[in-house]
């Protein structure tokens, strides 16, 4: 009994630790309805601080009781009730977030446009040297099969000819310079 009565306190004390009102890591919120009084405490017994126009951007700090915990866009920090805030924005903030994106994508969409221009050039470019490149590259294949299917037979036959007749031609020196020019005996 003793254990659960100490379990039970620690989860009482840890529980009661925690603070129940603080808002995740940077909620937003906007305000609406009518101006709304920045006050330096939660209720309206605090002093007003400033104030806040509908529609005002404004980043959450704390939650408790009915009352929030802000920083302003102008860097002021206060409490507004809680019920005059909304998550989502209004409508005019939402459009002028929209027409923004539009504007970006706009843009995006030149710059892209424009890349397509030059990629669309540089291949017309490309496809022009790639046909002078694959007619040259034919004219040698054609080249290079008359070498292959022996149309060079003419050009061989004037070689063997040449050959031939310097064949014969030396034979014929030969024969007259080693002939001896004495008289000869026959028998």
């Amino acid at each position: 009994m003793g254990k659960v009565v100490v379990i039970a306190a620690l989860a009482i004390l840890v529980g009661s630790s925690v603070a129940p009102g603080v808002a995740s890591a940077e909620e937003i919120a906007w305000s609406r309805g009518a101006p709304l009084n920045l006050r330096r405490g939660a209720g309206t017994e605090f002093k007003i601080v400033g104030s806040v126009k509908p529609g005002d951007r404004i980043e959450i700090k704390t939650r408790g009781n009915g009352w929030t915990e802000v920083l302003t866009g102008n860097g002021r920090r206060g409490w507004i009730a809680a019920g005059y805030l909304d998550p989502v924005a209004p409508p005019t903030t939402r459009l002028a977030q929209l027409e923004t994106e539009t504007e970006r994508l706009k843009q995006d969409l030149d710059l892209a446009t424009r890349e397509v221009d030059r990629l669309e050039s540089s291949y017309e470019e490309v496809s022009g040297r790639d046909g002078q490149q694959r007619s040259e590259l034919d004219r040698l294949t054609q080249d290079n099969a008359k070498l292959r299917a022996g149309s060079a037979w003419a050009d061989r036959i004037a070689g063997a000819l040449v050959l031939c007749t310097g064949m014969v031609l030396g034979a014929i020196w030969h024969r007259m310079a080693t002939r001896s020019r004495g008289t000869r005996l026959r028998l």
